[in-house]
């Protein structure tokens, strides 16, 4: 375990010395954070079986993490994903997020814009083990005119490099928002795809959800409708910004003066707003979106979700077209990954196809 994280924080650092290189000291001083953010959440570790046998734990605390541990069975044994050492230590974080990640886009664009790293590839976010460190970088990204949006994150995964332990924000979410962030998160050691956030976050939001969906059938019956009334209503949030969206693109298409799109930009937020006191009447009073939009709304915010959600009902089909069957629906999911980009998005989108007897993919 020791040799394998020494490696890979000497990888990490050869990486950022030689981007330093290019870029500045900025660069280093972001890897010196990241390596040392994670260093210190390692050195906090501690084995959940021995964990449960000490009598060091509130009674609340053992049953959560005597459930994880059957939560990160079922996810090797029933779901496919790695059997590795992730999730089988624990950290006490003692704080309400693990990372703070920005994403900025242009004040007239919902593409956000992304950063290159070595092994990861380009992502569409900047991640921080400090929030004032995030909101830092996203200050002087906000004197370049970007719209920005700081959120803070209960989980990360590492691809494979650690053994990522479990953490107190993970459980902390109630037993099915566990389940599906521990089976989100090693749905990205199963499948990472160097350069595409929109590929990567989709098919790990869609294995999280179709694999709560398998577990709580059989493991908490009691907790399934209310699971899929919470999806439905996340399907009606994600139409309402696919809504937004599109106005949003529609108007910064034309060619008219900036005064006048940031006034047009500020309408169709305000309608947004509008449109989301009549989605939450028809919910029922529902008020769990609230504190969304409490917030100042701008691109990044919708780009922010947009990333994780956009193609989830593509990788939907392709998983129900192999009748859940959550190892041949990797297999042609890995085999999308290796097209180009453009023909992977397009085939994604297309006809789903799983047959049993070949990974190929036909462009």
């Amino acid at each position: 375990m020791k040799h394998k994280i020494l490696n890979g924080l000497m990888l990490l650092l050869l990486s950022g010395l030689a981007l330093t290189s290019c870029v500045g000291c900025s660069t280093l001083g972001y890897y010196g954070q990241a390596i040392g953010g994670h260093l210190s959440l390692m050195n906090k570790r501690e084995p959940i079986a021995p964990l449960l046998q000490s009598g060091d734990l509130s009674t609340r605390r053992k049953q959560q993490l005597e459930l994880a541990v059957k939560i990160r069975d079922y996810a090797s044994q029933e779901l496919g994903l790695p059997d590795n050492g992730s999730y089988r230590e624990f950290v006490e974080l003692g704080r309400k997020a693990v990372v703070w990640n920005v994403v900025a886009t242009p004040e007239f664009s919902l593409t956000p814009k992304e950063w290159c790293f070595p092994f990861a590839g380009c992502i569409r976010y900047r991640g921080y083990y400090s929030e004032q460190k995030a909101r830092d970088f996203a200050a002087s990204l906000n004197d370049q005119d970007y719209d920005i949006h700081v959120g803070g994150s209960g989980a990360y995964s590492t691809l494979g490099w650690f053994d990522d332990p479990l953490l107190s924000t993970m459980v902390d979410r109630g037993k099915l928002r566990m389940a599906e962030v521990i089976f989100h998160e090693l749905a990205h050691q199963q499948l990472y795809v160097k350069n595409d956030s929109t590929f990567n976050e989709a098919f790990a939001t869609t294995v999280g959800e179709y694999g709560v969906r398998q577990w709580a059938s059989s493991h908490a019956p009691e907790s399934v409708e209310n699971y899929e009334k919470a999806l439905d209503r996340k399907t009606d949030f994600i139409a309402l910004l696919n809504k937004t969206s599109k106005k949003l693109k529609t108007l910064y298409a034309t060619d008219q003066p900036a005064t006048t799109m940031r006034q047009q930009k500020q309408h169709i937020f305000t309608d947004m707003r509008k449109d989301y006191a009549q989605l939450k009447q028809s919910w029922g009073g529902y008020s769990g979106y609230d504190r969304w939009f409490a917030q100042p709304l701008n691109n990044a915010r919708l780009a922010s979700i947009a990333t994780y959600r956009d193609r989830v009902p593509d990788f939907a089909r392709w998983l129900e077209k192999c009748g859940n069957h959550f190892s041949r629906f990797y297999t042609r999911m890995a085999a999308l990954g290796k097209l180009p980009k453009k023909a992977r998005l397009s085939r994604l989108k297309g006809k789903a196809e799983c047959q049993s007897d070949t990974a190929s993919i036909p462009h």
